[in-house]
C-alpha cells in the first residue's frame, strides 16, 4: 500500500518529532490522524493548513478505552480504518542529565512512568487496530526507540530501559503478527536538534555528539521522519522486526 492510500496514527503527533512526522506524511499525501495530548493549538493548527488530510484526537495512549474511542473515532471521520500507526508520543521527559533521576533516588514510579509511556501506549495502539488490519492483510507499525539502548552515554535509568523493552516488544509482536501482513519496526533516534525533550540539552552536548559522528553533524526531527517514510513504503515490505538506527551513524546496528 503506497503511503498516501494510509491512514496513518501518529501519537503525540502535534509537536516535537511528532509534528516533523505527521508534516512529512502529509507533504506524501497520507491521511493523518494527529493524536495529542495537550497540544490542542497546534494540532488545530496542523488541522487548518491540511484540512481533509488531519483528524485531531485528544486522547491518553496510556489509556486503552480513550485509544480504542480514538480508533472509532478516526474510522467515523474518514469511513476507513487506520493502516499505520507511528508510536511516537513521549511522556514527561527531558534529556537534561544534570536533572536525571541517578540510581539511589531512582523510584519504580518514575520507571513505570516511562513502560507506561512506551510499552502500555504500544500494546493499546496495536490491540485497539489490529482486527481492522487482520481484515485488511495490511498493517505498518513504526515504534520509535532511541540509540542509547546500545550506547547508554548518559543513564538515563528510566527512559532507557523503556525503550529496550519496547524494543523487545516491537519484535516479538513481529514475529507473531507477520502472517497478517503485519510489519512493525522501530528507529531509534540519538539526540535530535532540537525537539520539545531535547531543548533542555546544552549545546556543547550537541557539539559532541555531531563531531563523533561520521557525517559530522546531529540528526534533525525533518530527517528521522524520513526514515518514517521509509517503513511505512512499499519499500520496506520485506523489513519486520528490525531496528534502524537514525543518528547520523554514531550507533552501529
Amino acid at each position: 500500500m503506497q503511503i498516501q492510500e494510509q491512514i496513518v496514527l501518529v501519537t503525540g503527533g502535534a509537536r516535537g518529532l511528532g509534528l516533523a512526522i505527521s508534516q512529512a506524511l502529509l507533504e506524501q499525501g497520507a491521511r493523518v490522524v494527529v493524536n495529542y495530548l495537550n497540544s490542542q493549538t497546534a494540532a488545530e493548527h496542523l488541522k487548518q493548513q491540511f484540512p481533509s488530510q488531519v483528524f485531531i484526537y485528544q486522547a491518553d495512549v496510556t489509556q486503552t478505552d480513550q485509544v480504542i474511542e480514538m480508533f472509532k473515532a478516526a474510522n467515523n471521520h474518514f469511513g476507513n480504518a487506520i493502516t499505520s500507526v507511528v508510536n511516537n508520543a513521549l511522556v514527561h521527559f527531558e534529556f537534561n542529565g544534570d536533572a536525571r533521576p541517578h540510581i539511589a533516588n531512582l523510584s519504580w514510579n518514575t520507571m513505570q512512568q516511562q513502560f507506561e509511556g512506551a510499552v502500555k501506549a504500544a500494546i493499546n495502539t496495536l490491540q485497539a487496530g489490529l482486527e481492522d488490519m487482520k481484515a485488511a492483510k495490511f498493517g505498518r507499525i513504526v515504534n520509535i526507540g532511541t540509540n542509547l539502548a546500545q550506547n547508554p552515554v548518559v543513564p538515563y535509568h528510566d527512559y532507557t530501559a523503556a525503550k529496550a523493552a519496547l524494543l523487545v516488544f516491537t519484535r516479538t509482536s513481529a514475529h507473531e503478527l507477520g502472517e497478517y501482513g503485519i510489519n512493525i519496526n522501530m528507529l531509534s533516534g540519538g539526540l535530535l536538534q532540537t525537539t520539545d525533550a531535547s531543548k533542555a540539552t546544552p549545546e556543547a552536548v550537541f557539539d559532541l555528539i555531531a563531531a563523533s559522528t561520521p557525517l559530522r553533524r546531529t540528526t534533525t526531527p525533518q530527517e528521522f521522519a524520513d526514515a518514517v517514510l521509509l517503513f511505512l513504503s512499499p519499500w520496506s515490505r520485506a523489513i519486520t522486526g528490525q531496528n534502524l538506527m537514525v543518528d547520523g551513524g554514531l550507533v552501529k546496528n
